[in-house]
């Protein structure tokens, strides 16, 4: 009997195609066949939650384009890192909505690029009625992973990311169990909070590949345990219980040592990993072909790789790749 395959989620919409978070990109992702799609949120200075990959902006919009916004431009501290641009919280909602999106990585995905300063950034509850409507229109149940950004920096500015977010969900129809909901961040505190709320959903921690998450950096200092040390088996001890997975960097499922999912499942916790891209510049070394950092490499001998793990959920760029490859894997198990 062939296994499951993953849960394939839509990584921002279908950014392989579309400028990432954009209403076409998630209208995209749900037609080619996604389980579920990722958004990020973060918030405006009025406590809008609005999907961005980050709360700095000027990679992702047009803002830079704007004269009337080009004094809003600064350099703050985000997580430990330096960074200089133009930041949601220092914008209204009705300010945000003037601008555009745009495609993040226009040297890799130039067709994506075609669709710049098209379309208006989007809101949570945006999404969640795109969600609802699509999984009607397509016949089947969608889900949604969304995901929680810079929780512990947004609250030491007056932003407290819980309530804006249960606001939302509750109001959208989103927080009793009716569609399939996920809330993950690399903050398990946000994540704990969220749990004592009620609202249904499953809780996964993500977890990077190096470095230390920022929410016990800010509590702990030196002493805060390192990404790493969460995926041991004592490690996958302490989670269990307290969240309902983990999410991590595909570089982890990538290792000839690694025991990450079966020691996770053995826990009773679902593993997910990110992101399954097929450009050379994203592919392990070992599945880089010729053509430059923008061409196909194998992908499908390093999603192999990550099918054999036995992985419970996979994100995307591509979702029809994605779709195919998965589905078809699972097939042939």
């Amino acid at each position: 009997m062939p296994r499951r395959r993953p849960l394939i989620i839509g990584h921002r919409g279908a950014p392989g195609y579309r400028p990432e978070h954009s209403r076409s990109s998630y209208e995209l992702a749900l037609a080619m066949g996604v389980d579920a799609v990722e958004p990020d949120v973060v918030a405006t200075k009025d406590g809008v939650l609005v999907l961005r990959h980050e709360n700095e902006i000027s990679g992702t919009t047009d803002v830079a384009d704007h004269p009337e916004f080009a004094g809003r431009r600064t350099t703050k501290r985000i997580d430990g890192v330096s960074l200089t641009g133009w930041f949601t919280e220092d914008f209204t909602w009705a300010e945000l909505s003037t601008l555009r999106t745009r495609e993040r990585l226009p040297k890799i995905r130039r067709s994506s690029a075609t669709f710049d300063d098209g379309q208006p950034i989007l809101r949570l509850p945006d999404l969640l009625d795109l969600v609802r409507a699509g999984s009607e229109e397509h016949g089947r149940e969608i889900g949604i992973v969304l995901e929680i950004k810079h929780a512990t920096y947004f609250d030491s500015i007056g932003l407290d990311l819980a309530p804006l977010i249960e606001r939302d969900l509750r109001a959208g129809g989103w927080a009793d169990g009716d569609l399939p909901l996920i809330v993950e961040s690399f903050e398990s505190t946000i994540l704990h909070r969220l749990q004592k709320t009620g609202i249904a959903a499953s809780f996964i921690y993500l977890i990077e590949s190096a470095g230390r998450p920022f929410d016990l950096v800010s509590s702990q200092g030196r002493n805060a345990p390192d990404y790493a040390s969460a995926v041991t088996p004592a490690g996958l001890d302490e989670l269990a219980g307290t969240v309902d997975g983990i999410s991590v960097s595909k570089k982890m499922l990538l290792t000839p040592e690694n025991t990450i999912v079966a020691d996770a499942h053995a826990r009773g916790l679902r593993v997910f990993t990110w992101t399954c891209r097929p450009e050379n510049i994203f592919l392990d070394p070992r599945f880089r072909a010729q053509g430059g950092k923008a061409a196909f490499g194998d992908y499908e001998a390093e999603w192999r790789e990550i099918a054999d793990t036995g992985v419970d959920g996979v994100f995307v760029d591509h979702p029809d790749l994605g779709v195919a490859f998965f589905a078809e894997s699972a097939l042939s198990s």
